[in-house]
């Protein structure tokens, strides 16, 4: 207010005090003046606190200079225009008083004035856009328009006090108050003001920029669209992710691209040319991330595959040391990986690459994994099936009552021999829990040799009977060829052979590697079937079956049904053999036993006596028994032929 120092800001903010010539109680404020030059070409505050005063005050008083009516800034049109807008979306109707202080009067007549003002103040009030609510609610719902006069305080100081002396009369009388129909009680008028405040401050209309800012908003973001076009259109970014030095060569692409843009937009303001440089920073990583997850993504693949290739290549058949192998290249291939991510790092930038990087571990891990499972594989199973392969098959060849546990015995060999080594085999550090899975893996697989072996040999059942009804028919206990001759019960020894047959038939029939309860009573409802003549109803009604009695159906090899059938096609391939037996002991010569040639030597004794004593008789003697003697032996030769 000191005339001699300039003219400058006398009010900053809101400042309020209580009136103490005034009655009733009355609060005035003093508020920041519009249009200082303090603030430059902000005016969100002014506008800001205009709005505050409208809504709070009953009573608010606007200077304007005389020769600034009839102007369009100067006499804060504008202002008045976007605070009336937001007044009557975020405030209801409010009667206050607005008084328009005219300062320094001329010789215009007061009443020419106050028609020009009360015309502008219509008009602005009706082009302010208004909600649906107050679309045709008039001026006079919201404010009392008064307009006074001053004259120039120094040129008219009597008058000017003199006028000034009238208004402070008005107030004092309370005739300016308004309707004051949303009076807020004293003990909460503190913190209404405070909710009207943040109320106002929340509202993005009232931040119109200044035209400085923007022009620099404009034209800063023409700028940087130039400078992004021209760098997404650069060739070199086609070829760059397949060279060396990706991260070195984007980054320096994005810096000049950036100094580019700061030169150019160096003389606008410089908040919006730092937002704007961030935004394009930002358009430029964004337009580039992906060259950047694909190459890194290339490296991962690219290493992996190398990783394969080095991995399988320095074990080469090695078991032992798997895990010292297996981290040495681990790490050092990880390490390459990291050499090629240091590699494309950008340095503008902030990129994790630790997602890529647990990826190709965890490739790595599951082909190291797959591969000692592999191996464990290769070798236990291949050292169990030398083990057990040849051994069952011979033993389910030779069926008998011992087959099944024979062979159990041997699965149990196996599985002590291999339980717990696949560690000490492999040379891999593993956890407890791996070493119980990969044992309980092989014992399946013990199981499973057994299981494909008989199997295997039941589709051959028929083939097995017919040999075995060969080697006991056929054969003698100490594996001699029979001479059919008149002794030989071939009766009793094609019964023998058909039950050994059926002994075979009965062990293939079910897999018994948990217990051989149910191999006893097949074979006993295989011989009651099929061998005994006296059948019984419930055996014949078990054999036309397709399952065994308390037999599950993955046990199972040969259903009942399906024994039946073949023990038919048995008796008639082996037919034959016991038809050819039978022609060849009807065949044979008669032969005495040893008693009958003793009683006839006996009786005989003379008539051999006289045969010797004559020479004729004795030749004749001699060729007979050389006949009696030659004859069995030729029929024996014969046979054999």
């Amino acid at each position: 207010m000191d005339a001699f120092r300039g003219r400058s800001q006398t009010t900053k903010g809101i400042w309020v005090a209580k009136c103490p010539t005034i009655h009733p109680f009355t609060l005035v404020m003093d508020m920041e003046g519009t249009d200082g030059k303090e603030r430059g070409e902000d005016t969100a505050f002014e506008k800001q606190t205009t709005l505050f005063a409208l809504a709070v005050a009953d009573v608010v008083l606007i200077n304007i200079w005389c020769h600034d009516i009839g102007r369009e800034h100067a006499s804060n049109k504008p202002l008045l225009n976007t605070v009336f807008q937001v007044m009557m979306r975020l405030f209801g109707p409010r009667k206050t008083t607005l008084i328009f202080v005219i300062r320094d009067k001329t010789k215009t007549p007061l009443e020419n004035l106050e028609s020009e003002l009360r015309n502008d103040i219509q008009k602005i009030w009706a082009s302010a856009p208004k909600p649906e609510a107050h679309k045709e609610t008039p001026l006079s719902e919201f404010f009392n328009v008064e307009v006074v006069a001053l004259s120039n305080y120094e040129e008219k100081e009597d008058a000017f006090k003199a006028e000034v002396a009238g208004m402070r009369q008005k107030f004092i009388h309370n005739e300016l108050a308004g309707d004051r129909q949303a009076v807020v009680p004293a003990s909460g008028f503190s913190l209404s003001l405070q909710e009207i405040w943040e109320k106002i401050k929340k509202n993005r209309d009232l931040d119109i920029p200044s035209i400085k800012v923007l022009v620099a908003t404009v034209r800063c973001e023409e700028i940087a669209n130039e400078k992004y076009s021209a760098f997404a259109a650069n060739e070199e970014l086609k070829v760059i992710s397949v060279h060396p030095g990706f991260g070195k060569k984007l980054s320096s692409m994005i810096y000049t691209c950036i100094s580019g843009y700061d030169e150019e937009a160096t003389y606008y303001d410089e908040g919006v040319k730092s937002v704007k440089r961030k935004q394009l920073e930002e358009k430029l990583l964004q337009f580039v991330q992906p060259k950047f997850q694909d190459l890194l993504e290339l490296k991962r693949s690219f290493t992996l595959d190398k990783f394969k290739e080095a991995f399988d290549k320095d074990l080469d058949g090695v078991i032992k040391g798997f895990s010292v192998t297996a981290r040495n290249s681990t790490e050092s291939f990880m390490a390459q990986f990291d050499e090629g991510c240091a590699d494309a790092v950008i340095k503008q930038a902030n990129w994790d690459t630790s997602k890529v990087r647990d990826k190709l571990r965890r490739d790595i891990e599951a082909h190291v994994a797959s591969v000692h499972a592999d191996k464990i594989k290769n070798h236990c199973e291949a050292k169990l099936r030398e083990l057990l392969s040849g051994p069952v098959e011979a033993l389910l060849k030779q069926a008998n009552n011992m087959t099944w546990p024979t062979i159990r015995r041997r699965l149990r060999e196996a599985e002590s021999a291999f339980s717990g080594s696949a560690a000490a085999i492999s040379g891999f550090e593993m956890d407890e829990q791996t070493k119980a899975k990969i044992d309980a893996n092989l014992e399946k697989y013990v199981r499973r040799i057994v299981e494909d072996k008989a199997k295997e040999e039941a589709r051959r059942v028929l083939k097995h009977m017919e040999e075995r009804f060969k080697t006991k028919f056929s054969y003698d206990s100490n594996s001699i060829p029979r001479v059919w001759n008149r002794r030989e019960n071939i009766g009793a020894i094609a019964r023998t052979a058909h039950s050994s047959s059926l002994e075979v038939l009965s062990v293939m029939a079910v897999i018994r590697l948990d217990g051989d309860d149910d191999g006893h009573k097949i074979q006993a409802t295989l011989n009651s079937a099929l061998l005994d003549k006296d059948m019984s109803t419930t055996t014949n009604d078990l054999l036309a079956s397709n399952t065994w009695e308390e037999v599950p159906s993955s046990k199972t090899l040969i259903i009942p049904l399906k024994c039946k059938e073949l023990w038919e096609e048995f008796k008639e391939n082996t037919k034959d053999i016991v038809s050819k037996a039978i022609a060849e002991q009807a065949n044979a010569p008669l032969q005495l036993p040893p008693w009958v040639i003793g009683c006839l030597i006996f009786v005989g004794y003379n008539a051999i006596t006289r045969l010797i004593r004559n020479p004729l008789y004795l030749g004749v003697g001699v060729i007979l028994v050389a006949f009696l003697l030659v004859t069995p032996l030729w029929c024996w030769f014969a046979s054999l032929w």
